[in-house]
């Protein structure tokens, strides 16, 4: 696949400088009063190759373009994602929205980058041109407001995944609390229910006839060996280490 387009008579010493089958970087390639820009146009964050576009400035200010529309447009779709990220951001409600636009955002902020950068070096070798400046500019405020829009979703993974961390930290120790609640409550009340379990049987066992003073007696053992599994329960949570 040729990348330059057959139409354009480029001097041979351009032409020597543009691989004819792949785009390679973005930059701009300045030989005998004419420039070349050889741009990316806005990456996906699937893309495994980058589609580019070519940007021909002919010594007397004309243009020729491989793509539709133009620098201006080319540069322009970069204004309008940058435009739909940031609108993305703003509506990310979880910490798995924030991912995946960090995701998208990461190619895109690197292609922002580069294009500024071979817009700005096509602006120093092309004097007194305003369209050039207009489109160095506008490179500019995207490379930065993209910059600014990586940096707040990093921010905002942080503090989402720190504020997950730490309720995830209070849900546990409820749980922790609830189960040791819970635990105190079974030392208490299991050996009343193994003696009342084992007097409630129906069988014979010789204490038919007892005084009713045995009850009293009976309950509080239990209850004394309850207190104590309790102090055993709440003595081994206390020593063991935090």
């Amino acid at each position: 696949m040729m990348i330059v387009p057959p139409t354009w008579s480029l001097p041979a010493s351009l032409r020597a400088r543009i691989s004819p089958s792949t785009y390679g970087r973005q930059r701009a390639i300045l030989e005998e009063g004419h420039l070349v820009l050889i741009l990316h146009k806005p990456p996906k964050a699937d893309d495994a190759i980058r589609e580019g576009a070519l940007f021909w400035r002919k010594p007397g200010g004309a243009w020729e373009t491989s793509r539709p529309g133009g620098l201006k447009k080319h540069v322009h779709d970069y204004v309008g994602l940058e435009a739909k990220l940031t609108e993305q951001y703003e509506r990310a409600s979880d910490t798995k929205s924030l991912f995946e636009l960090q995701e998208e955002l990461t190619p895109v902020v690197r292609a922002g980058r580069n294009m500024s950068q071979a817009l700005q070096v096509a602006r120093e070798g092309v004097e007194n041109d305003p369209f050039l400046i207009e489109m160095r500019d506008t490179a500019s405020d995207v490379e930065r407001n993209l910059d600014l829009l990586a940096e707040d979703v990093r921010q905002a993974i942080q503090y989402r995944t720190l504020r997950e961390a730490e309720e995830q930290a209070r849900l546990t120790g409820e749980a922790v609390r609830a189960s040791h609640r819970l635990n105190i409550l079974a030392a208490l009340f299991l050996p009343l229910t193994a003696i009342t379990s084992a007097f409630g049987m129906n069988l014979p066992s010789g204490m038919e006839g007892a005084s009713s003073a045995l009850f009293w007696i009976v309950l509080a053992f239990g209850a004394g060996v309850g207190l104590a599994m309790v102090a055993w329960v709440v003595g081994a949570s206390v020593r063991r280490p935090k």
